[in-house]
Protein backbone atom coordinates (compact mmCIF):
# COMPACT_ATOMS: atom_id res chain seq x y z
CA UNK A 1 0.00 0.00 0.00
CA UNK A 2 1.53 3.34 -1.06
CA UNK A 3 1.98 5.96 1.67
CA UNK A 4 -0.25 8.97 1.30
CA UNK A 5 1.48 12.12 0.14
CA UNK A 6 1.09 15.00 2.54
CA UNK A 7 -1.00 17.76 1.01
CA UNK A 8 0.94 21.03 0.90
CA UNK A 9 -0.69 24.31 1.83
CA UNK A 10 -1.30 26.86 -0.90
CA UNK A 11 1.52 29.00 0.52
CA UNK A 12 3.97 26.10 0.35
CA UNK A 13 2.95 25.30 -3.22
CA UNK A 14 3.63 28.91 -4.21
CA UNK A 15 7.07 28.93 -2.59
CA UNK A 16 9.92 28.51 -5.11
CA UNK A 17 11.65 25.12 -4.78
CA UNK A 18 15.10 26.60 -5.42
CA UNK A 19 15.05 28.54 -2.14
CA UNK A 20 17.53 27.33 0.50
CA UNK A 21 16.07 24.94 3.05
CA UNK A 22 16.23 27.58 5.80
CA UNK A 23 13.95 29.97 3.88
CA UNK A 24 11.52 27.19 2.91
CA UNK A 25 10.90 26.57 6.61
CA UNK A 26 9.83 30.17 7.17
CA UNK A 27 6.14 31.12 7.00
CA UNK A 28 5.08 32.46 3.63
CA UNK A 29 4.03 35.80 5.15
CA UNK A 30 7.50 36.27 6.65
CA UNK A 31 9.10 35.79 3.24
CA UNK A 32 6.71 38.34 1.73
CA UNK A 33 7.57 40.92 4.39
CA UNK A 34 11.27 40.27 3.90
CA UNK A 35 10.98 40.66 0.14
CA UNK A 36 9.12 43.96 0.50
CA UNK A 37 11.75 45.24 2.95
CA UNK A 38 14.54 44.38 0.52
CA UNK A 39 12.75 46.17 -2.34
CA UNK A 40 12.13 49.29 -0.20
CA UNK A 41 15.78 49.36 0.91
CA UNK A 42 16.96 49.00 -2.68
CA UNK A 43 14.70 51.82 -3.90
CA UNK A 44 15.81 54.12 -1.06
CA UNK A 45 19.49 53.38 -1.68
CA UNK A 46 19.10 53.98 -5.41
CA UNK A 47 17.35 57.31 -4.77
CA UNK A 48 19.93 58.40 -2.19
CA UNK A 49 22.93 57.58 -4.37
CA UNK A 50 21.74 58.47 -7.85
CA UNK A 51 18.45 60.40 -7.90
CA UNK A 52 18.35 62.64 -4.84
CA UNK A 53 19.78 66.18 -5.06
CA UNK A 54 22.78 65.20 -2.93
CA UNK A 55 23.40 61.89 -4.67
CA UNK A 56 26.69 60.98 -6.33
CA UNK A 57 25.17 61.53 -9.78
CA UNK A 58 24.47 65.18 -9.07
CA UNK A 59 27.67 65.80 -7.14
CA UNK A 60 29.62 64.59 -10.15
CA UNK A 61 27.90 67.29 -12.22
CA UNK A 62 27.77 70.17 -9.79
CA UNK A 63 30.60 69.42 -7.40
CA UNK A 64 30.48 69.21 -3.61
CA UNK A 65 29.42 72.80 -3.07
CA UNK A 66 28.32 75.88 -4.96
CA UNK A 67 29.77 79.25 -3.96
CA UNK A 68 27.95 82.17 -5.60
CA UNK A 69 30.02 85.21 -6.41
CA UNK A 70 29.44 88.74 -5.18
CA UNK A 71 28.46 88.06 -1.55
CA UNK A 72 30.63 88.95 1.43
CA UNK A 73 28.40 87.80 4.31
CA UNK A 74 28.24 84.03 4.68
CA UNK A 75 26.48 81.76 7.15
CA UNK A 76 25.28 78.24 7.88
CA UNK A 77 22.23 76.56 9.35
CA UNK A 78 22.57 73.60 11.68
CA UNK A 79 20.59 71.04 13.67
CA UNK A 80 21.28 67.80 15.51
CA UNK A 81 22.11 66.25 12.12
CA UNK A 82 25.49 67.99 12.24
CA UNK A 83 26.29 66.13 15.45
CA UNK A 84 28.98 67.47 17.74
CA UNK A 85 30.44 70.70 16.34
CA UNK A 86 33.96 71.87 17.04
CA UNK A 87 33.21 75.55 17.44
CA UNK A 88 36.86 76.55 17.75
CA UNK A 89 37.55 75.14 14.30
CA UNK A 90 34.34 76.60 12.89
CA UNK A 91 35.54 80.06 13.92
CA UNK A 92 38.41 79.69 11.47
CA UNK A 93 36.20 78.59 8.55
CA UNK A 94 36.52 80.61 5.36
CA UNK A 95 34.09 80.63 2.43
CA UNK A 96 35.23 82.42 -0.69
CA UNK A 97 37.78 84.43 1.37
CA UNK A 98 35.10 85.45 3.89
CA UNK A 99 34.51 84.16 7.45
CA UNK A 100 31.29 82.66 8.73
CA UNK A 101 29.18 85.54 10.08
CA UNK A 102 25.83 84.03 11.06
CA UNK A 103 24.50 80.67 12.25
CA UNK A 104 20.85 79.63 12.02
CA UNK A 105 19.98 76.94 14.58
CA UNK A 106 17.02 74.56 14.45
CA UNK A 107 14.98 75.03 17.62
CA UNK A 108 11.56 73.42 17.42
CA UNK A 109 9.28 71.37 15.19
CA UNK A 110 5.52 71.03 15.33
CA UNK A 111 3.91 71.52 18.72
CA UNK A 112 6.06 69.19 20.84
CA UNK A 113 9.54 68.61 19.42
CA UNK A 114 12.70 70.45 20.40
CA UNK A 115 15.93 69.77 18.54
CA UNK A 116 18.11 67.82 20.96
CA UNK A 117 21.16 69.99 20.22
CA UNK A 118 19.35 73.32 20.15
CA UNK A 119 20.33 74.71 23.56
CA UNK A 120 23.97 73.71 23.12
CA UNK A 121 24.23 75.00 19.54
CA UNK A 122 22.36 78.22 20.27
CA UNK A 123 24.57 79.01 23.26
CA UNK A 124 27.83 78.12 21.52
CA UNK A 125 26.99 80.21 18.45
CA UNK A 126 26.78 83.38 20.53
CA UNK A 127 29.77 82.43 22.70
CA UNK A 128 31.95 82.13 19.61
CA UNK A 129 30.98 85.49 18.15
CA UNK A 130 28.47 84.46 15.49
CA UNK A 131 25.25 86.33 14.85
CA UNK A 132 22.71 83.64 15.62
CA UNK A 133 19.13 82.86 14.69
CA UNK A 134 16.61 80.18 15.65
CA UNK A 135 14.11 78.49 13.37
CA UNK A 136 10.92 76.52 13.77
CA UNK A 137 10.11 73.70 11.38
CA UNK A 138 6.43 73.84 10.37
CA UNK A 139 4.28 70.74 10.76
CA UNK A 140 0.93 70.16 9.10
CA UNK A 141 -0.12 67.94 12.02
CA UNK A 142 -0.41 70.74 14.58
CA UNK A 143 -2.28 74.01 14.74
CA UNK A 144 -0.54 77.26 13.97
CA UNK A 145 -1.20 78.58 17.48
CA UNK A 146 0.17 75.54 19.27
CA UNK A 147 3.31 75.66 17.13
CA UNK A 148 3.85 79.37 17.73
CA UNK A 149 3.51 79.06 21.50
CA UNK A 150 5.73 75.97 21.50
CA UNK A 151 8.44 77.99 19.76
CA UNK A 152 8.08 80.94 22.15
CA UNK A 153 8.20 78.64 25.18
CA UNK A 154 11.51 77.12 24.13
CA UNK A 155 13.30 79.97 22.33
CA UNK A 156 14.41 83.13 24.10
CA UNK A 157 16.00 85.54 21.66
CA UNK A 158 18.21 88.39 22.84
CA UNK A 159 19.28 91.72 21.42
CA UNK A 160 21.71 91.06 18.60
CA UNK A 161 19.98 87.84 17.54
CA UNK A 162 18.31 87.53 14.16
CA UNK A 163 14.50 87.59 14.03
CA UNK A 164 12.72 84.27 14.60
CA UNK A 165 12.47 82.04 11.54
CA UNK A 166 9.59 79.93 10.23
CA UNK A 167 10.74 77.05 8.03
CA UNK A 168 7.74 75.98 5.95
CA UNK A 169 8.16 73.40 3.19
CA UNK A 170 4.87 71.48 3.00
CA UNK A 171 1.19 72.27 2.57
CA UNK A 172 -1.61 69.83 3.45
CA UNK A 173 -3.04 68.35 0.27
CA UNK A 174 -6.62 68.73 1.48
CA UNK A 175 -6.27 72.39 2.53
CA UNK A 176 -6.93 75.37 0.29
CA UNK A 177 -4.13 77.83 -0.37
CA UNK A 178 -6.12 80.58 1.34
CA UNK A 179 -6.56 78.56 4.55
CA UNK A 180 -2.93 77.51 4.48
CA UNK A 181 -1.78 81.12 4.14
CA UNK A 182 -4.07 82.09 7.01
CA UNK A 183 -2.40 79.47 9.24
CA UNK A 184 1.07 80.68 8.32
CA UNK A 185 0.09 84.27 9.08
CA UNK A 186 -1.29 83.17 12.46
CA UNK A 187 2.12 81.80 13.45
CA UNK A 188 3.90 84.88 12.13
CA UNK A 189 1.59 87.32 13.94
CA UNK A 190 1.84 85.54 17.31
CA UNK A 191 5.64 85.45 17.20
CA UNK A 192 5.85 89.02 15.89
CA UNK A 193 3.76 90.25 18.82
CA UNK A 194 6.33 88.76 21.18
CA UNK A 195 9.51 90.15 19.62
CA UNK A 196 8.15 93.19 17.75
CA UNK A 197 10.05 92.26 14.61
CA UNK A 198 8.78 90.51 11.53
CA UNK A 199 9.88 86.85 11.47
CA UNK A 200 11.90 85.49 8.59
CA UNK A 201 10.18 83.04 6.23
CA UNK A 202 12.30 80.17 4.93
CA UNK A 203 11.09 78.06 2.05
CA UNK A 204 11.99 76.73 -1.36
CA UNK A 205 11.87 78.90 -4.44
CA UNK A 206 9.00 77.03 -6.13
CA UNK A 207 7.05 76.60 -2.89
CA UNK A 208 7.10 80.36 -2.33
CA UNK A 209 5.75 81.00 -5.81
CA UNK A 210 3.05 78.33 -5.54
CA UNK A 211 1.72 78.87 -2.00
CA UNK A 212 3.12 82.04 -0.42
CA UNK A 213 2.89 84.49 -3.29
CA UNK A 214 0.28 86.76 -1.67
CA UNK A 215 1.38 90.37 -1.29
CA UNK A 216 1.08 90.19 2.52
CA UNK A 217 4.13 87.91 2.67
CA UNK A 218 6.31 90.41 0.84
CA UNK A 219 6.60 92.41 4.07
CA UNK A 220 8.54 89.59 5.73
CA UNK A 221 12.26 88.91 5.32
CA UNK A 222 12.67 86.02 2.92
CA UNK A 223 15.20 83.20 3.20
CA UNK A 224 15.19 81.28 -0.07
CA UNK A 225 16.44 77.74 -0.66
CA UNK A 226 17.60 77.32 -4.24
CA UNK A 227 20.39 74.89 -5.08
CA UNK A 228 22.72 74.35 -8.03
CA UNK A 229 22.14 77.72 -9.68
CA UNK A 230 24.55 80.60 -10.25
CA UNK A 231 22.03 83.20 -9.15
CA UNK A 232 18.61 83.37 -7.54
CA UNK A 233 15.86 83.24 -10.14
CA UNK A 234 13.24 84.63 -7.76
CA UNK A 235 12.31 88.12 -8.93
CA UNK A 236 11.14 89.49 -5.59
CA UNK A 237 13.07 90.80 -2.61
CA UNK A 238 15.07 88.30 -0.58
CA UNK A 239 17.46 88.49 2.36
CA UNK A 240 19.10 85.08 2.69
CA UNK A 241 19.93 82.43 0.13
CA UNK A 242 20.60 78.81 1.07
CA UNK A 243 22.59 77.93 -2.02
CA UNK A 244 23.77 74.39 -1.22
CA UNK A 245 23.12 71.57 1.21
CA UNK A 246 26.46 69.84 0.62
CA UNK A 247 28.89 72.36 2.08
CA UNK A 248 32.02 71.21 3.90
CA UNK A 249 33.60 73.21 6.72
CA UNK A 250 36.21 72.62 9.41
CA UNK A 251 34.61 71.71 12.73
CA UNK A 252 31.63 69.93 11.16
CA UNK A 253 31.70 66.31 10.07
CA UNK A 254 29.61 65.60 7.00
CA UNK A 255 27.64 68.13 5.01
CA UNK A 256 26.16 71.43 6.14
CA UNK A 257 23.88 73.99 4.46
CA UNK A 258 25.65 77.12 3.27
CA UNK A 259 23.97 80.52 3.00
CA UNK A 260 24.69 84.07 1.94
CA UNK A 261 23.13 87.32 3.10
CA UNK A 262 21.95 89.78 0.47
CA UNK A 263 23.62 92.87 1.88
CA UNK A 264 26.52 94.13 3.98
CA UNK A 265 27.55 93.13 7.49
CA UNK A 266 25.97 96.36 8.70
CA UNK A 267 22.70 95.49 6.94
CA UNK A 268 22.69 92.14 8.73
CA UNK A 269 23.09 93.85 12.10
CA UNK A 270 20.26 96.23 11.25
CA UNK A 271 18.05 93.19 10.71
CA UNK A 272 18.76 91.87 14.21
CA UNK A 273 16.66 92.42 17.31
CA UNK A 274 17.57 95.43 19.43
CA UNK A 275 19.45 98.71 19.02
CA UNK A 276 20.41 98.40 15.35
CA UNK A 277 16.81 97.67 14.45
CA UNK A 278 15.56 100.64 16.45
CA UNK A 279 18.12 103.01 14.93
CA UNK A 280 17.09 101.97 11.44
CA UNK A 281 13.45 102.74 12.20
Amino acid sequence: MKPKRRKLSRERRLMPLHLPKFFRKLPFWALCIGAVAVIVAYVWLFYYLFVGPTGFRWRAIYGEGNYPQGYDVHGIDISHYQGRIDWEKLQTAIIDKSPITFVMVKATEGATRVDKNFKKNFFQAREHGFIRGAYHFWSNRSSARSQAYHFLQNVHLLDGDLPPVLDVENKPKDQSIEDFQRDILTWLHIVEDKYHVKPIIYTYYKFKEAYLNAAVFDDYPYWIAHYYVDKVEYQGKWNFWQHTDVGKLPGIEGYVDLNVFNGSAYDLKVLTIGDYNILED
